[in-house]
């Protein structure tokens, strides 16, 4: 017996009958039947077996006692609980013997454990969000965030900010042109929260106080070590205080310098990885920004300069001592 209707256009379970169908099934209760031509609004009524023909008179339906729908419904729910309880017996005797063992041996904790697929990141996230108690460090690379994406991060953070644990986090400077971002650091006003910013910044990061860490470990993100290691978790701490002492607070100016031809310091920055061999898309990831803008900037570079093709235009940055010019101790930019 069906428990959800099939009619793509009446979508509901027998347990949340429409209002029409429950009119027309205490109608025909009542009645005793009810002329098949009436129910056409509720087609739910025969999908669930609510009603069934008249056998004197196939133009009339007549009710299904509640009490019997109400046995078939409930039947195979039971069967189910009673199956559950059987697999929960069978499970307990089957570990029991191996919980013996375990209980005489003291607790030991992985210090890496793979996870695999964004459920269980998510739910190991969540985890030690829970356990945390003073501090949180986040490294975010790329550009501006999506909306969804800051407004998961908005979610996650309210537990920490409400039990008053600090929230420090580096972005790149990128995001500085984001009203995401300013929008996400509105919502966490008065909160033990620090951003700061990059022009580069390695992959994403994230510590609970100084007990685990977790890293990504494929591109697509779907995999990530979850690291629990002491000695693993301070050398990542060292990482972040290291690029944090370098990084600019969001609220304050990024101090940048251009060039006598009008090179800005972000343009400086795709002429050394250009130079280095990298390739549009792997510069724009690296410094936060879409290939478009990226491609932009190298056009600018080739204007300058005078290039007429890619090689010309490595050969040039090298020869121009662009490189050379008025860097940044935090690594310059300009609007993108």
């Amino acid at each position: 017996m069906p428990t959800k209707s099939t009619n793509p256009t009446h979508p509901h379970g027998i347990a949340d009958l429409c209002a029409e169908g429950a009119r027309l099934y205490a109608s025909a209760l009542g009645s005793g039947r009810i002329l098949r031509d009436e129910v056409e609004p509720a087609p739910c009524l025969l999908e669930f077996a609510l009603l069934h023909p008249d056998p004197d008179d196939p133009s009339w339906l007549r009710p299904v006692p509640p009490s019997i729908v109400l046995a078939q419904q409930l039947h195979p729910l039971e069967r189910e609980i009673q199956d559950r309880r059987r697999l929960s017996l069978n499970l307990s005797e089957t570990f029991e013997p191996f919980l013996a063992i375990s209980a005489q041996k003291p607790a030991t904790t992985h210090a890496i454990t793979v996870l695999e697929g964004s459920a269980r990141i998510n739910a190991a996230l969540d985890v030690a969000t829970a356990e945390a108690r003073v501090e949180v460090l986040t490294v975010q690379p790329g550009g501006s965030r999506p909306e969804d994406k800051l407004s998961q991060a908005l979610a996650r953070s309210k537990p920490l900010i409400e039990r008053g644990i600090s929230l420090r986090t580096l972005y790149q400077h990128t995001v500085r042109y984001s009203q995401g971002t300013f929008a996400y650091v509105d919502g966490m006003a008065g909160a033990k929260v620090e951003i700061r910013t990059l022009e580069e910044l390695i992959e994403r990061l994230i510590i609970f106080d100084q007990t685990v860490a977790f890293i990504p470990a494929q591109d697509d993100r779907q995999v990530a070590l979850e690291l629990r290691h002491p000695g693993l978790v301070q050398y990542l701490i060292r990482v972040f205080e290291q690029l944090w002492q370098r990084a600019t607070p969001l609220m304050e100016e990024v101090p940048y310098e251009s060039t006598p031809e009008g090179i800005t310091g972000i343009q400086r920055s795709i002429a050394k990885l250009l130079i280095d061999g990298h390739v549009d898309e792997a510069i724009a990831r690296r410094l936060g920004m879409n290939v478009r803008t990226c491609r932009a900037h190298i056009a600018k570079l080739a204007s300058v300069l005078g290039s007429g093709s890619r090689a010309q235009l490595g050969y040039l940055i090298a020869q121009s001592g662009i490189l050379d010019q008025g860097t940044s101790g935090s690594g310059g930019v300009d609007q993108p």
